[in-house]
C-alpha cells in the first residue's frame, strides 16, 4: 500500500491512497483524515485503507483522481517524534574525523541517536529555505521507517513488526555547526533544519524483496544540478531497522507515527559515491590532502530517488528542491550591498 498526504490549507494535509503506478489517488478521509491519525488507530483502519488501494489499482476506479507528487507535504508533515541514526559505520568513521571528534568506544555495538525536530517536516518538492550559506548546506539522504505505539524494552527482532511504513529521506544539515554541537554533548539544533521526505510512504510489503533483514535493498541516487553525485546501497546498513527502533525504545514508549531514520546512506566502494557533501569532501581530505567539493549556494537543486536491481525508480517518488535564502538573509545581502555602495561613494 502506498500512502500520501495532499495539500488542503491544514497543517497535516489530507490522506490518500495512491495506485502501484504513482498516476492516481484516491481520498481516504473516510477512513482517516490524516495520516498520524492513521497510524494511531492502525489496527482499526488498516483493512478499509487496504480496500482503498484496491480500489484505486482496479481498471475502473471510479473515484480515484490524478495523483500529483508536486501537490504533496511530506507523507507526515509532522509528528510526535523524529530520531535519526548512524547505522552506516562507513559514514560514522568519516564523520568523525570531518568533525575532529575521539572514536566512540561501542560505535560497532551501539547505535548512535540524535532527536530531531518533528515540527515542520519539508514536502519533495519544497524550496529550501535557510538562513546563510556561510553556514555550509548539505544534505543527506536516508531511508527511514514510520512506527506504530512501540513499548518500552522491545527486542530487536520484535521491533520490527511495528514498522508501518517505509520513507525515504533528505535530512537536510548545517555543517559549519556541526562539530560545536557534537562536542558539545547535547546533540544538534541549529546543525538540523527542517528535514524532507519524498511523496511516497510505503508498507514494507510494497518493497517485496528489497526489504530484508530490517534493512532497504535499494539504491539511494542523488543528484545535484542535474549531475550524479552518489548511488549507495541501502543494504549496507550495520544496524538494521529493528536494532535502532530497539535503542530509542530502551527506556521509553514511542508513539505512533515516531519516524526512525537510518542516517546518511553509505558504502566502502568509493565507485558508490555519496549521499551527502561532507563525506564526500573527507574522502577527498585523505586522499588529496584537501576537500574540493562546495556546499551548496543558493539556487541549486538537489534530487534523490530509490532505484530498484533494474536502475528504476523505486515506490517512493522522487525529492527534487531548490535551496534559496530567507527573507531575512535577502534582507541583510541588501543591506550589506547598500552599505558598501555608500562606503564606495565617500571615497
Amino acid at each position: 500500500m502506498k500512502l500520501a498526504t495532499l495539500r488542503n490549507g491544514q497543517r497535516d494535509g489530507r490522506l490518500v491512497v495512491v495506485s502501484n503506478d504513482a498516476r492516481r489517488c484516491i481520498d481516504a478521509c473516510a477512513v482517516a483524515p490524516t495520516l498520524l491519525d492513521a497510524l494511531e488507530r492502525w489496527s482499526t483502519v488498516h483493512p478499509a485503507l487496504e480496500a482503498l488501494s484496491r480500489a484505486v489499482n482496479a481498471p475502473s476506479a471510479l473515484d480515484a483522481m490524478p495523483f500529483d507528487a508536486r501537490q504533496c507535504r511530506a507523507p507526515l508533515p509532522r509528528t510526535w517524534q523524529w530520531l535519526d541514526g548512524s547505522a552506516f559505520l562507513n559514514h560514522g568513521h568519516l564523520m568523525e574525523r570531518a568533525f575532529k571528534v575521539p572514536p566512540v568506544a561501542d560505535f560497532e555495538t551501539m547505535p548512535l541517536m540524535y532527536q530531531g525536530a518533528a515540527d515542520d517536516f519539508l514536502g519533495p518538492h519544497d524550496a529550501v529555505v535557510l538562513p546563510s550559506e556561510a553556514d555550509q548546506i548539505d544534505f543527506e539522504g536516508e531511508f527511514g521507517v514510520v512506527l506504530d505505539e512501540t513499548p518500552m524494552g522491545i527486542g530487536a527482532e520484535d521491533a520490527l513488526a511495528h514498522v508501518r511504513l517505509v520513507v525515504l529521506i533528505n535530512d537536510w544539515s548545517l555543517r559549519a555547526f556541526g562539530p560545536r554541537e557534537a562536542k558539545s554533548g547535547f546533540g544538534f539544533l541549529q546543525a538540523k533544519p527542517s528535514t524532507a521526505f519524498a511523496p511516497i510512504a510505503v508498507t514494507p510489503d510494497e518493497l517485496g524483496p528489497a526489504w530484508k533483514g530490517g534493512r532497504v535493498h535499494l539504491r539511494l541516487q542523488t543528484e545535484r544540478n542535474g549531475e550524479w553525485f552518489g548511488h549507495p546501497h541501502g543494504g549496507a546498513m550495520h544496524f538494521h531497522f529493528g536494532q535502532l527502533i530497539a535503542h530509542a525504545a530502551r527506556t521509553r514508549r514511542l508513539s505512533a507515527g515516531t519516524v526512525i531514520g537510518s542516517g546518511t546512506v553509505s558504502n566502502a566502494d568509493a565507485g558508490a559515491g555519496s549521499s551527502c557533501i561532507a563525506e564526500r569532501r573527507m574522502i577527498e581530505t585523505l586522499a588529496d590532502g584537501a576537500a574540493r567539493t562546495p556546499f551548496l549556494r543558493f539556487g541549486e537543486r538537489v534530487r534523490m530517488v530509490a532505484l530498484d536491481a533494474q536502475g528504476q525508480p523505486g515506490p517512493f517518488g522522487v525529492i527534487d528542491q531548490p535551496v534559496v535564502a530567507s527573507v531575512d538573509s535577502l534582507a541583510e545581502a541588501v543591506r550589506l550591498d547598500a552599505t558598501n555602495l555608500i562606503a564606495m561613494s565617500a571615497y
